[in-house]
């Protein structure tokens, strides 16, 4: 598929009408938590019912999915089975990238993901974003450059997220 331009709004779009249960992981809840990181792609954790892969399978097929970086032709469908069969899934869509993860590295187990998240507005959305305890694990956990290096701002903005405020008592 050929690159296209980066719009998570049409993506969110299409998750939530298909009622797919996901939690927004990775660069997006760092923004959304106050990272001045850039991301060019969506993240999400998904929940891993029979239900849940019907609906994100019917997703994905919407955004038009195809697995990033396999050649082309490759007969590969985005389907309940195949979702079920795997976990980790990065595909390319007439969105942009978008990366389904069933088991995040560095993340607890979906419920508690969901749990301790928030529901924030993101491009007009009511979507839940992981917390950003979650989100310094599953950075550190990957391990990359640029994620230890948005592992220490989440930290810092962790650490002004818990400072008392100067109107409340110590």
């Amino acid at each position: 598929m050929r690159e296209q331009a980066f719009d998570p709004g049409p993506i969110f779009d299409v998750l939530v009408s298909h009622d797919v249960d996901f939690v927004v992981i990775g660069g997006l809840a760092g923004i959304a938590h106050g990272s001045a990181y850039n991301t060019h792609d969506v993240d999400v954790a998904y929940e891993r019912s029979a239900e849940n892969f019907s609906r994100l399978a019917d997703a994905l097929f919407e955004l038009g999915a195809t697995l990033r970086g396999a050649p082309e032709g490759l007969p590969f469908q985005p389907d309940a089975e195949t979702l079920r069969a795997g976990s980790n899934f990065t595909f390319d869509t007439r969105f942009g990238s978008l990366d389904v993860l069933g088991d995040p590295a560095g993340s607890p187990r979906y419920d508690e993901l969901r749990a301790d998240g928030s529901t924030e507005e993101l491009w007009g959305r009511a979507i839940r974003i992981a917390s950003v305890d979650h989100l310094i694990a599953m950075k550190e956990a990957a391990g990359r450059p640029q994620d230890l290096t948005m592992a220490a701002e989440l930290r810092a903005i962790s650490d002004l997220l818990r400072a008392p405020k100067d109107d409340e008592p110590d």
